[in-house]
């Protein structure tokens, strides 16, 4: 008997992934027009799934457009900072110790109330955005890096040191290799936020974006378009989450990804 192609061998693998959140998502919909149809709920409330077709813009692709850019650009961003910073951290102790606290402090404020000042100094164009989504989307990259690279066994040093590996050898074939799978978590944790971050901005000063389609929706009481932009706002996230998994596959090959 033949053994099973490789193509057939990855298609069982990565169908289930595909296919059980697709049912899940249609199950979900099924149950949410029900409960609207059995609770007379009015349209201006919860509208109906099949409402949203008709409530799509026009301009839609353009509003998606516009956020993707804030959003892939603030997430490349605050990613390579971060690393680069984390990386740092781990070469030099005393500059860790002084920046360190400035990051956290960073972390612990409220982009909706640092998102006013973004506008102020950058104005409503696609920069503001881009630094919002940048900001909300560092902190996760920095913490994960440095975990990352401080995670390989003291064994593995050891024989590293024996070996008399370089500085630049010991990073690249042992603490990078280690740092993978944290860098991976970080960047899935950062792929969502990068969204918030981007949406919030658009929320303070924009002209376009889903942020800004979502005030436009909620201001004049069109609920089925306020619902169309929140869900184009989801999928970036998950879109970017899946490239985010996808890259994780192929990079790190002698783990057991869990998407």
């Amino acid at each position: 008997m033949h053994s099973a192609s490789p193509s057939l061998d990855s298609l069982r693998r990565t169908a289930p992934l595909i296919l059980t959140p697709l049912l899940f998502a249609l199950g979900f919909v099924a149950m949410w027009g029900a409960a609207v149809e059995v609770l007379k709920t009015p349209e201006y409330i919860v509208p109906a799934p099949w409402d949203l077709p008709r409530a799509v813009p026009s301009d839609i692709a353009d509003h998606v457009w516009v956020t993707a850019q804030e959003v892939l650009l603030g997430f490349l961003v605050a990613n390579a900072l971060a690393f680069c910073i984390a990386v740092l951290f781990v070469q030099s102790r005393i500059i860790e110790r002084g920046v360190y606290p400035l990051a956290i402090a960073l972390k612990t404020t409220p982009i909706v109330a640092i998102a006013p000042l973004l506008v102020l100094w950058f104005g409503t164009g696609l920069l503001s955005k881009v630094v919002a989504a940048a900001l909300i989307s560092f902190f996760p990259m920095l913490v994960n890096t440095i975990r990352g690279l401080r995670a390989a066994e003291p064994e593995a040093h050891e024989l590293f040191t024996a070996l008399r590996a370089s500085r630049r050898q010991r990073f690249l074939r042992l603490q990078m290799p280690t740092a993978l799978p944290f860098v991976f978590a970080a960047l899935k944790i950062s792929a969502s936020l990068a969204v918030v971050g981007a949406i919030v901005g658009e929320f303070v000063g924009a002209k376009a974006g889903l942020g800004f389609l979502i005030l436009q929706s909620s201001y004049n009481f069109e609920t089925a378009q306020l619902f169309v932009a929140i869900i184009g706002a989801a999928m970036l996230g998950i879109l970017l989450f899946a490239v985010v998994s996808l890259a994780e596959r192929a990079l790190c090959r002698w783990e057991r990804v869990a998407v």
